[in-house]
């Protein structure tokens, strides 16, 4: 880069800031789930499930109103299939009779209803679904870490995945803070914010790769500055608008996906941060070159692959 071309935002002259920032809350979120855990939803702990339908669609919230004042304090209720039909899921076992404990208390509400059907989840199913999302998430990251290593470079590998797992572990920390209910939706937005953060992670690696193959001149730390530089437009535009829809999820959608649009919320955020930081500092870290992106040259012809033109969509970003 000549010296008359205006030079990005220096990025990684905030790299050492950022590492301590990235290991702080790594360290606290840890601590946090040693010392209080995770809030586990019944999807996990087990409970009962109550199904009834409704002469007329109810108001959810005042179904959930007429439970607490019956004395339920941990329970969900959600339309199941029809707005006419609802389904209460609570912590606390039970059997028939609970199930018509529950019908009693919101008939006495005013409520034309009709129970259903009701139906137990003992606590050994919850615990092999623990064991299972757990096993989900390490086979996710393997994965990612066999395929970048492939794709691009094992250093490169191990900056996506480091960043994916920083993520996580983020978003798990903050729900063991506050204890916000974890169960299968947020499990699932845990796994979407893996492929959201990886997705704006290979865009900007992508990008490094190509620049250390063109640029000519200039050290590592200037090469993924103009790089970061290249895609920080894409990046936040991404983000944004993802953030506006789930902002909108989290308001309007109602309690049964909140945590859900919660969990995303969050992971948004921090995989925006670790895809420019984390991802970036850890190339920076491992001492990455122009040696490790050589391509060998092709047969018969003394060229490398190294000259080829970037791809073109990769070009209008």
């Amino acid at each position: 880069m000549s010296d008359d071309q205006k030079k990005p935002f220096d990025f990684m002259g905030f790299r050492k800031i950022a590492s301590v920032i990235s290991i702080s809350l790594i360290v606290v979120s840890i601590v946090l789930l040693g010392v209080r855990g995770l809030n586990f939803g019944m999807d996990f702990t087990g409970g009962t499930s109550v199904e009834l339908e409704y002469k007329e669609a109810p108001l959810l919230d005042e179904v959930r109103s007429t439970l607490t004042e019956a004395g339920y304090d941990q329970f969900v209720v959600q339309n199941f299939g029809a707005d006419t039909i609802v389904l209460v899921r609570l912590s606390e076992a039970g059997n028939d009779q609970l199930a018509q404990e529950i019908t009693s208390a919101l008939e006495a509400g005013g409520d034309e209803l009709e129970l259903i059907g009701s139906e137990f989840v003992g606590s050994q199913v919850g615990d092999e679904l623990k064991e299972d999302s757990g096993l989900g998430l390490l086979l996710a990251l393997a994965v990612v870490l066999i395929y970048v290593g492939m794709r691009f470079q094992f250093k490169f590998g191990i900056a996506s995945v480091v960043p994916l797992a920083h993520d996580v572990i983020i978003v798990l920390g903050l729900f063991a803070l506050f204890q916000w209910t974890f169960d299968l939706t947020v499990l699932a937005a845990l796994l979407a914010v893996i492929g959201y953060s990886l997705n704006d992670t290979i865009v900007v690696a992508d990008r490094i790769r190509e620049n250390f193959r063109k640029m000519r001149e200039g050290e590592p730390w200037d090469i993924i500055n103009e790089s970061i530089h290249q895609t920080i437009a894409r990046t936040i535009n991404t983000s944004g608008t993802t953030l506006v829809v789930l902002l909108a999820l989290y308001f309007l959608g109602g309690e049964a996906i909140n945590n859900f649009a919660l969990a995303l919320i969050i992971g948004v955020v921090v995989g925006t941060y670790s895809s420019i930081y984390v991802s970036a500092n850890l190339l920076m870290a491992m001492s990455v070159s122009r040696e490790d992106l050589m391509v060998p040259a092709k047969e018969g012809t003394g060229d490398s692959e190294e000259d080829e033109q970037p791809p073109e969509w990769l070009n209008r970003m």
